[in-house]
């Protein structure tokens, strides 16, 4: 059992414009959180670096009121779920299972996965080995990672700080990431669930983990889920920020390619958190084309 550190309730229990209740679940001895709004055919959300379902605060009303369940969990190490402080506790397969069991737990089929940054890697790959359960896959500024990629100056930079600082600069990461200024209040929804640096192993962990060489854990499954959804001919849409820094739209566009669809939608003006710089819009994208693309119920 590792050691862990579990955020106050209070410290967010009161975060702008997000109401939503947490529902809690047991995986490996942690207690994990998401939340579980509305009715209808099941879409889960899931997050990246360094956020938390608070990032899908913006998008899941306009799904939610079109008649779908949104469901958000918070991953291992991030937002109300519980922090193991061990960094060597986090992996690719343990993110991927711990998303897996929320699936199984929940008995959703058909589902549709929005993933957004290290989401694309955990949520594309459960969509390749769990294919019943999802139906529709909508992809944001993510990507799969097989060791062969090229990483940007600025994801490299990244990188160098998660190793060097033990007190990863959450707010900085957020605002470089954001085109739109960002409130005091938000900012601080974005920190409060990490309350000292031993509270951010597993945001530190993330980038360290992306394998950057093919003889890196991880790289072999980002290539063989790659291959599998080139030919895979479930609906996806692919939405990309037009500055985004980390991701640049120009992989979006191998990206899209690689998995056999196309960028449907190049946002303008927002960075890698497009949800933070044009959420509501990319809500009423997604409900859209969830509603030409879900089949009716029986």
């Amino acid at each position: 059992m590792p050691a862990i550190l579990r955020t106050p309730d209070d410290l967010l229990a009161r975060v702008p414009d997000f109401p939503f209740k947490p529902k809690y679940r047991k995986y490996d001895g942690l207690r994990l959180a998401h939340i579980d709004e509305g009715k209808g055919p099941p879409v889960v959300f899931i997050h990246g670096e360094p956020t938390w379902s608070f990032l899908w605060r913006k998008v899941i009303p306009p799904v939610r009121d079109a008649g779908f369940r949104c469901i958000a969990p918070d991953l291992p190490g991030f937002g109300r779920s519980d922090k193991p402080i061990d960094i060597e506790w986090y992996s690719y397969d343990r993110h991927t299972e711990s998303v897996a069991t929320l699936f199984s737990e929940l008995k959703l089929r058909d589902a549709t996965v929005v993933v957004h940054d290290w989401g694309g890697p955990i949520g594309l790959r459960l969509a390749v080995e769990q294919p019943d359960r999802i139906g529709r896959m909508v992809v944001l500024d993510t990507a799969l990672f097989t060791g062969h990629q090229k990483m940007t100056d600025a994801w490299l930079a990244f990188r160098e700080l998660a190793q060097r600082s033990e007190d990863l600069p959450v707010s900085f990461l957020i605002r470089a990431g954001c085109k739109v200024p960002l409130a005091p209040a938000v900012i601080a929804a974005y920190e409060r669930p990490f309350p000292n640096p031993a509270s951010k192993a597993g945001a530190r962990a993330f980038p360290l983990i992306l394998p950057t060489s093919p003889q890196m854990a991880g790289a072999a499954t980002g290539q063989r889920v790659l291959e599998k959804l080139s030919s895979d001919p479930r609906p996806k849409l692919i939405i990309w920020g037009e500055g985004d820094p980390i991701l640049p739209l120009e992989s979006g566009w191998r990206f899209a390619r690689a998995i056999g669809a196309d960028v449907d939608h190049v946002i303008r003006g927002v960075g890698h958190y497009l949800q933070e710089d044009a959420g509501a819009q990319i809500g009423r994208m997604i409900s859209g084309w969830l509603k030409r693309n879900t089949p009716a119920k029986r």
